[in-house]
């Protein structure tokens, strides 16, 4: 196996080839001031003794096997790296792979392994088998090799991916936005084994090894309203209020509140904070004295009083019955409105004569807790979830275990509301907001959806992209591709390939129109991907101005997806369910 090595630049004119089979220039070498010292018209070889502590170097760079040297027929010089299949894959896969997980290195080795016994002599003619860029696959020799992708490659020795027999052409895409795509509709050629797939486990059991569990009933709520006083409820008892959880309910929270459970209440809220002089009222039930008991316990002065004025009270109380608030707590309510601790009923009243609700009352005190810091909750971002056991990203690198109580209370985010859970898959990616008991065990945890959803791509960077384009950048880089119709005015969609990436443009000009098939579109426009849709920007006249690509992944979309091969090895599949995931009907074969 040969492969161009990629050396430093310098004034010279190298080209990154391999061996040339019948050279047809001569090499001369110069020292220095001096005459030529050597003229050759075969390849140069270059070797080291003693491979494994001195291996031969090229600009400083350390290659395992040979390098030749050799003039083409280009008048340049051809460098090559003249190595077996084994130790080029070592140098191929922490290039085209880096992440730790070596299933997906192992299934990156075979696949690497594959290709190249595949496309050997693909460049024949010029003296090599394979270049050490994308075209083929990235190589940079021993200096690039880890012990783990190095392993990867050991256990893998000889495996290769084969359909009906014969070694596949093993395309990998870096980042497939979730779907990989049929090589007829990127490269005009049917391959049976290169079809659009899912870049996931199929079905549920794709959550099933990221799955956070609580024996916890749920509460009940029959009104969307309700949902955040569910929360409410949560979090104070997580937080040491009486509350009798059993029986929270839509029902139970619409009920007016006790003056015995207001009382109890305020005076846990004054525990916590501290604040021993505190002692609930015995009236504290309806809105006025409750804000002023609660201003109280919460501040131990009479903060509303000092701050508010008079105008400002009447400013902030100038609904419905604002008027029927009592002068010694106008201020206090107005100061719980103002922030947010208490709110209006639909038809713009407060209510004051009326004894409040629980749920009015419970969520008062759980804005007053968050406003003073004592709810105590962490905040962070999840990295996969592991047998049960939450996993959180790390500043330093490293994911942090956090155990999650089987009697946690557990929400997801869908919409805008926050929804108790029985059950919560946690892929990665995830923002979320927790808290931890004396134990160390969280007992509380809300969760809202990973930004790059599910797909087991989701750990690149660009499973997601936007890129916008004005009128004229689009006419630059379509102009080489499309003639005869004028000054574009409009992009449209045409035809979209099994994974909806797009696979014809049609492209409107002011005298005709054009179309893009194929891989071509994501070269003519300049973009990561051709998985996209287009919005437009228009101008004061309503003319297109500009488009705004949303899209997803990076690369051609066929074939093995790296970034998807990833997180499956994350998710727990091993080398062969994740290459059959990928490539249709395949077997793996061993050649030697």
């Amino acid at each position: 196996m040969s492969s161009g090595a990629k050396p430093a630049a310098s004034s010279s004119k190298i080209k990154l080839t391999s061996r040339a089979s019948s050279p047809s220039r001569e090499i001369i070498a110069f020292a220095r001031g001096a005459s030529p010292m050597l003229h050759s018209s075969a390849p140069l070889v270059f070797a080291s003794s003693d491979e494994k502590n001195a291996p031969v170097r090229l600009n400083d760079k350390p290659y395992r096997g040979k390098i030749e040297v050799f003039a083409n027929t280009h008048g340049n010089v051809t460098v090559v790296n003249v190595i077996g299949l084994e130790d080029y894959v070592r140098g191929v896969v922490p290039n085209e792979l880096s992440y730790p997980a070596l299933e997906a290195l192992k299934a990156q080795a075979i696949a690497a392994r594959t290709y190249a016994v595949k496309n050997r002599g693909q460049f024949a003619s010029e003296g090599f088998d394979l270049l050490p860029t994308t075209r083929s696959q990235v190589y940079r020799g021993l200096s690039s090799e880890t012990p783990l992708t190095s392993r990867a490659v050991d256990e893998t020795r000889g495996m290769v991916a084969t359909y009906n027999g014969e070694p596949i052409n093993a395309l990998y895409t870096s980042t497939c936005g979730g779907r990989t795509e049929d090589a007829a509709n990127i490269f005009n050629e049917d391959v049976p084994y290169l079809r659009g797939r899912e870049c996931a486990v199929e079905g549920k059991a794709a959550f099933a090894p990221f799955t956070i569990k609580s024996s916890r009933d749920v509460i009940e709520i029959k009104d969307e309203q309700d949902l955040i006083y569910a929360r409410d409820a949560a979090l104070l008892g997580i937080s040491g209020f009486n509350l009798p959880l059993d029986k929270v309910s839509s029902s139970w929270l619409a009920s007016h509140v006790s003056e015995s459970e207001v009382r109890e209440w305020l005076n846990t809220f004054a525990r916590l904070n501290h604040n021993a002089a505190f002692k609930a009222p015995d009236d504290a039930a309806k809105p006025p004295a409750f804000s002023t008991a609660l201003i109280s316990a919460g501040y131990g002065d009479a903060r509303a009083d000092t701050l508010f004025n008079n105008a400002d009270a009447d400013y902030l109380l100038s609904f419905r019955d604002g008027g029927e608030v009592p002068g010694p707590n106008r201020a206090d309510v107005a100061m719980l409105l103002r922030d947010g601790m208490l709110s209006l009923f639909a038809d713009a009243t407060l209510r004051p004569k009326e004894t409040m609700t629980r749920s009015r009352v419970l969520h008062a005190i759980v804005r007053m807790l968050a406003s003073r810091n004592l709810l105590a909750l962490q905040k962070g971002t999840t990295r996969p979830a592991a047998s049960g056991v939450m996993m959180l990203r790390s500043n330093k690198g490293k994911d942090l275990p956090v155990a999650v109580s089987n009697r946690a209370f557990l929400f997801r985010q869908f919409g805008e509301n926050l929804y108790q859970m029985k059950t919560l898959a946690l892929v990665g990616g995830e923002p979320v907001t927790f808290h931890v008991d004396a134990k160390g065990d969280v007992d509380y945890l809300e969760v809202r959806p990973a930004n790059n959803g599910a797909a087991a791509d989701r750990f690149s960077s660009l499973s997601n992209w936007t890129a916008q384009l004005n009128l004229g950048a689009v006419q630059a880089r379509l102009g080489r591709s499309v003639r005869g119709i004028g000054p574009i005015i409009d992009l449209r969609i045409a035809k979209q390939g099994t994974s909806r990436r797009v696979i014809d443009l049609e492209v409107i000009g002011a005298q005709g129109v054009a179309h893009i098939r194929g891989g071509r579109i994501r070269s003519a426009l300049g973009l990561r991907e051709q998985l996209f849709v287009i919005d437009r920007v228009y101008d004061d006249r309503n003319r297109v101005s500009a488009f705004i690509f949303t899209g997803r992944g990076w690369g051609h979309g066929v074939g093995m997806c790296q970034f998807g091969a990833y997180g499956l090895a994350k998710q727990g599949l091993n080398v062969e369910q994740i290459l059959k995931t990928y490539y249709t009907g395949i077997e793996l074969t061993k050649l030697y």
